[in-house]
């Protein structure tokens, strides 16, 4: 259970991290942490006319963070984002991506933009 919970604890201060960078960059923060029956989504924000749904990866390397996105994840977060997309017009009007910021030691957090696809 503790090791459970320091998990959980890693992966809020990457989100944080993650939230962080990309307000600098100039996003808006819509929804943290989205769940639904489909799928989860880390950080839904919006950016000028576009809404990104993004995934936040912490692990050793880019690299490792960048492959631990598998197509079975990127298909339960495509799903959440089509839920979405169904309650928020503004999303829904919009262009939309599906983005991943790696979090790793030592390094600003990497922002991948259209890191996959929703059809994956």
């Amino acid at each position: 259970m503790a090791n459970r919970q320091k998990a959980e604890q890693r992966g809020r201060m990457a989100e944080t991290a993650a939230l962080w960078a990309l307000r600098l960059k100039g996003y808006r923060l819509v929804a943290r942490r989205f769940k639904s029956h489909l799928g989860e989504i880390d950080l839904i924000m919006r950016k000028g006319d576009v809404t990104a749904f993004i995934e936040v990866k912490q692990r050793a390397t880019r690299d490792a963070a960048m492959i631990s996105v598998t197509p079975f994840q990127a298909k339960r977060i495509a799903a959440a984002a089509r839920l979405w997309m169904a309650r928020d017009p503004i999303a829904a009007a919009q262009a939309c991506r599906f983005d991943i910021v790696t979090v790793s030691p030592y390094l600003w957090p990497a922002h991948i933009q259209n890191a996959f696809y929703g059809d994956a």
